[in-house]
């Protein structure tokens, strides 16, 4: 595999995170543990554990945690001898006074996302994770609602915070592999830090966008196992390694080991398997956030709308992640229309 760069490629596993919508926030402290437990035998990167809207998520809006996430991360801390445990936070979200207690429990890396248009609001928040001694990454949703100029300017607002890696977040599992492709070339240019790739599979390209985003550059990649994740789920990680090692990149992760945990230990705890039926394919042609899917289904029920459409209008509406009190307000004007 030829790519656009020297460093090495890490992996940051989200299971635990991303997962946390597929399951609706339910994980238990021994799930977390003996998924942790098998990741790190596997020699993981990075292991993701908070709410899947990040530190401070467990709210009535994005749906109540199970166990408090700092419980989690304490778990998964304690669980871990190779790996790094590593969090994300959304600024309106979590605050620096939970990225603190975090830090406190032994979480090593934080991303900071942002929608693509708003980096400014995560200078303070990246200030901080430099100053507690965090790996600090900027993370871009929905980067591609942007224009990519506007991608490359708010990306170096991240650098200049202090970032140490931006990513180009594929939110919506939206993104053709060329728009991949132009989109970390033109980061790979423009900054210096190293450049981040997460893939959402709504479209069935997200084993492909991420192979592209590596041959552009990116060093830091996102996957999950068994695809768990928000909507059709994530890069699929233990394919992605299988995909890698064919092709001659090996990232010192046992690929049997994964295998194995994967319909072992991560398997049992799914709720529901993540696949691309016709409400993940609609977010992702929509190019709407993946996570908006439960909450779609749920007020599509309530209000007899076909959630579809549901998608399709907050698509149109250009509705970003943490707008999910727009989903219920769209099935009801829906509604008024049949």
């Amino acid at each position: 595999m030829l790519r656009n760069s020297d460093k090495p490629v890490r992996i940051t596993e989200v299971c635990l995170r991303d997962g946390s919508h597929a399951v609706a926030h339910q994980f238990t402290v021994e799930q977390v543990r003996s998924v942790t437990r098998a990741l790190d035998d596997a020699g993981m990167h990075y292991i993701e554990v908070s709410h899947g809207d990040g530190l401070g998520g467990s709210t009535l809006q994005y749906g109540r945690s199970l166990v408090d996430e700092m419980k989690l991360i304490e778990a998964a801390v304690d669980e871990c001898k190779q790996s790094a445990v590593a969090v994300l936070l959304i600024p309106g979200i979590g605050t620096v006074h939970e990225l603190k207690q975090a830090r406190s429990l032994g979480a090593q890396l934080v991303r900071v996302a942002t929608h693509v248009t708003e980096a400014d609001v995560s200078a303070q928040h990246l200030y901080a994770a430099r100053e507690l001694g965090m790996e600090a990454l900027g993370f871009l949703m929905m980067a591609h609602s942007a224009p990519v100029e506007v991608l490359v300017e708010q990306a170096q607002k991240m650098e200049s915070y202090g970032a140490q890696a931006v990513y180009v977040t594929d939110s919506a599992g939206a993104m053709l592999p060329e728009q991949v492709r132009e989109r970390v070339k033109a980061l790979r240019s423009s900054l210096s830090c190293e450049i981040g790739f997460h893939a959402h599979n709504n479209l069935s390209l997200a084993v492909a966008n991420t192979l592209v985003a590596m041959e552009e550059g990116a060093t830091r990649i996102d996957g999950s196992v068994r695809c768990l994740g928000a909507g059709a789920g994530n890069t699929q990680t233990e394919a992605l390694i299988a995909v890698l090692q064919r092709m001659g990149v090996d990232l010192g992760i046992d690929l049997y080991k994964m295998m194995d945990l994967a319909e072992s230990v991560v398997a049992p705890v799914m709720h529901r398997v993540p696949e691309i039926n016709k409400g993940s394919l609609a977010m992702g042609y929509a190019g709407v956030y993946s996570s908006f899917l439960l909450h779609a289904e749920k007020a599509g029920k309530r209000f007899g709308v076909d959630p579809r459409d549901i998608l399709l209008e907050l698509g149109r509406r250009k509705a970003v992640g943490g707008q999910e009190d727009m989903i219920v307000d769209v099935a009801a004007s829906l509604r008024t229309r049949l």
